[in-house]
């Protein structure tokens, strides 16, 4: 049964792409009937699948998390128990602290009253001791016995001041309670507060501050001041509160509900169009284009706006912004609504989608980032997405065969390239063996079937190309940029030598039969070559054919070699290709992705041509690498290999390099890394900035990405249990009863924690612990932003 693309490739069901409704599709029926408006209030309008996609939070990430609907991961609480120790800890102080008061209040703590009796008058106390004496007509008859309340009270206060510190009941509150989020941490601490303040108050632990007010004051009259008590208690109050509101963080809580408030406040009413969210394009309300913001807001309410229309709309306002040509922007909106800059081929939409894709960021899932200890929290169970941020800096997938690099990595990644092609942001090239599942052709501008004649198109070897040495770069590496005995720069000297001299007789470069002929040297194409050389507007090009002509036959001649592998492609499955003379295909141009956001797939012959799909391949990345260079451009280029086997040559992997800043990439995938010529292993890693190793890799395959993605510090932690021997007799015999009763040696435990360094992934663990259906994957963007190398569940 034909899939509307509501479902990915392993039949889980992925959210249902947004699409525009046609004439001969009616907008979908509500699920469920809509509320009934208020009498006398006008019908709200009904919600679209695309505004609400619209509206969905995009909060800024890391690099490779899957950002649509992606929630902010809160702070993980430790979750440490208090350890015996710190129990202990804060009890002893305590016990201590209650036989010291009960101590001091028998007063046979040795000077005790010294103190008492060095700050107080001596005609309070009766002689040498510390009893109270009376004051004959005093307002105060026993200032001593109020004297004690305080010094009493003052004692109490040191010893609490001294158990708080000693025991650590401050830190142990934090731990509590510190931790727990808003309002929860307030409310505890408010609860705490108000049973505190009803245990004080009415006790005798106001006693001192009354005894005191009663000393200062002179009389016992002073308590019956309303202003006194008052102010007594508001200190009280104020003492228990303070810490109570910075434990609890009262003062930021209420700081930011105040703001909440007043941004309430502030925003206006939403009207019966304007909506809150990006489905109301505030935007370009901000910038005073109501009426185009309400045309769009119309069309998505009404669903004539797919995800890729208001791609397309967004990606052209802001361009058009930075360019300060909104009112164009406005104008085209008004006039032509949804369809405005539809892509030249006209398509707004693929037929098929095989994974989940979001447009406003430019990201493809591919699957979820497996939690473990390994993975940071921000990307723990987080999905696991793509992008033109990371692709910019090219991949390198490697994996062996039905691992699911086709149908996990690169068909995922072509259809949101060309998705994202139909919104003006990018062009791609997808190159793959005929009959790879990349997509049906409708999903494509151009389709290139080299070597079947049904194909529309046919492929320009030299990409348009007016320049001979350029050209010959192209066909030297396509031709030999695998072979050490033939340098690449020789090569291109030898192919320059025949190309500039024959488009400067003829006005066009050679067919390929015509460029082996010469590159054998056979004497009747080059005598007509020379003959039309002629003139003397052609001496610089006579010099240059003959200067051919002496190195033919003399050894080290690449010529031979390069007529050879000219050969793979001068066969009669390819009569009809590469410029042919009577060739039925309309010819394609690699530069013509500079221009405009094509869909391009270039289909390999399936079989029986193997090499020649492999010189191919490197021709056409070599031309990538050239037309990227072209000015002018603000869209992204990628190039996708399926079988980048026989690809990698040292002038590829200097290209690759290059492409990052050229906002271009390339993605690569190979079976074994031992396609790859071994001295080329280590630049080709280094070249990428995503590595990507799929299940089943072999040991040398795993080696080559553990010296990629290094070593980290980690810490360690090592407990060793020593038996304890006693010297003495009693505790001996302690030992052997507890022996006796838990049938264990007395032990006593050492833990030791080091920094060591490891490697990220080992080259084991690479080829024997990641499950079918997953992938290691490194990501590096070209903001140069970093995601290590983590787990990925392709299935989910």
């Amino acid at each position: 049964m034909d899939s509307d693309g509501t479902q990915d490739v392993r039949g889980r069901h992925a959210p249902p792409a947004p699409r525009p409704a046609t004439e001969a599709q009616a907008p979908p029926m509500p699920t469920r009937a809509p509320d009934t408006p208020p009498a006398g209030a006008p019908p709200a309008p009904p919600r679209s699948p695309v505004a609400d996609w619209l509206d969905q939070p995009r909060p800024a990430a890391e690099p490779g998390i899957w950002r649509l609907g992606y929630r902010l991961p809160k702070p993980a609480r430790t979750a440490e128990r208090l350890t015996p120790v710190t129990v202990a800890g804060m009890l002893i102080p305590a016990l201590v602290a209650l036989l010291l008061w009960s101590f001091w209040q028998r007063g046979v703590i040795p000077y005790q009253n010294v103190p008492l009796r060095l700050l107080t008058p001596d005609d309070w106390w009766w002689g040498a001791f510390t009893t109270p004496r009376l004051q004959e007509h005093a307002q105060v008859p026993y200032p001593g016995a109020e004297a004690r309340v305080v010094y009493n009270g003052v004692a109490m206060a040191a010893l609490a001041y001294a158990v708080v510190r000693l025991g650590g009941w401050a830190d142990v509150a934090r731990h509590l309670v510190g931790g727990r989020p808003q309002p929860v941490r307030a409310l505890i601490t408010a609860v705490v507060a108000l049973i505190t303040l009803v245990l004080v108050l009415p006790s005798r632990l106001l006693d001192p501050l009354w005894a005191l007010a009663v000393l200062i004051g002179g009389s016992y009259h002073v308590l019956a001041s309303p202003l006194l008590s008052y102010t007594l208690y508001a200190l009280v109050a104020l003492l228990v509160l303070w810490p109570c509101a910075r434990l609890g963080g009262w003062r930021p809580l209420a700081e930011a509900a105040l703001a909440a408030r007043a941004r309430a406040k502030a925003d206006p009413a939403p009207g019966p169009v304007a909506e809150h969210g990006r489905s109301s394009w505030p935007e370009l309300r901000e910038a005073g284009r109501h009426q185009a913001a309400d045309v769009l807001t119309a069309e998505v309410r009404e669903g004539r706006m797919n995800d890729v229309d208001c791609a397309r709309v967004d990606h052209r306002w802001t361009r058009d912004r930075a360019r300060a040509q909104a009112a164009s922007f406005a104008d085209t909106v008004l006039r032509e609504g949804a369809a405005a800059w539809t892509h030249p081929s006209g398509a707004r939409d693929l037929p098929t989608r095989s994974a989940p894709h979001d447009l406003l960021a430019g990201q493809v899932r591919i699957g979820r980032w497996v939690a473990g200890e390994r993975t940071p929290s921000s990307y723990g169970g987080a999905g696991a997405a793509l992008g033109a941020d990371t692709l910019g800096t090219s991949l390198l997938a490697v994996g062996p065969p039905g691992s699911g690099k086709t149908r996990n990595l690169v068909r995922p990644v072509v259809e949101s390239l060309g998705l994202q092609a139909l919104t003006g942001r990018c062009a791609v090239v997808a190159v793959c063996a005929a009959g790879t599942p990349l997509g049906p052709d409708s999903a494509y501008d151009v389709v290139v079937r080299l070597g079947d004649p049904a194909s529309v198109h046919d492929l320009d070897p030299y990409a348009e190309s007016d320049d001979a040495d350029e050209a010959a770069a192209f066909l030297a590496e396509g031709l030999a940029g695998d072979l050490d005995a033939v340098g690449g720069r020789r090569a291109a000297t030898a192919l320059a030598q025949l190309l500039g001299p024959y488009r400067a007789a003829h006005g066009r470069f050679p067919t390929l039969p015509v460029l082996r002929e010469l590159l054998d040297g056979v004497p009747t194409a080059l005598e007509a070559l020379r003959a039309a050389l002629s003139g003397d507007e052609h001496a610089a090009m006579r010099r240059e054919l003959e200067a051919r002509v002496r190195q033919l036959g003399a050894a080290g001649d690449p010529g031979p070699v390069l007529a050879d592998r000219l050969a793979l492609l001068d066969r009669p499955a390819f009569a009809d290709f590469f410029g042919a003379a009577g060739g039925g295909g309309r010819p394609f141009s690699l530069r013509a992705v500079v221009h405009h956001p094509l869909r391009v797939r270039i289909d390999l012959p399936e079989r029986g041509h193997e090499e020649a799909s492999r010189l191919i391949t490197r021709m056409v990345l070599a031309q990538f690498d050239a037309v990227s260079r072209d000015a002018g451009r603000d869209h992204f280029l990628c190039l996708a290999l399926d079988d980048a086997t026989g690809v990698v040559t040292g002038e590829s992997v200097r290209r690759i390099q290059r492409l990052r800043s050229r906002n271009a990439g390339v993605v690569l995938a190979l079976r074994t890394v031992g396609d790859v010529p071994e001295a080329l292993h280590g630049p080709l890693y280094g070249a990428v900035g995503c590595r990507m190793a799929f299940s089943g890799v072999t040991t040398w395959d795993g080696g080559r990405f553990a010296d990629a993605w290094g070593s980290q510090w980690v810490q360690t932690r090592d407990v060793a249990h020593h038996t304890v021997f006693a010297n003495q007799p009693m505790t001996r015999a302690l030992h052997a009863l507890r022996k006796l009763v838990t049938g264990k040696a007395v032990t006593t435990e050492a833990v030791t924690v080091r920094e060591v360094e490891r490697e990220r992934w080992s080259a084991s663990e690479l080829a024997h612990s990641v499950p079918p259906g997953h992938a290691v994957l490194s990501l590096t963007s070209v903001q140069g932003e970093h995601a290590p190398p983590l787990l990925v569940d392709l299935r989910a």
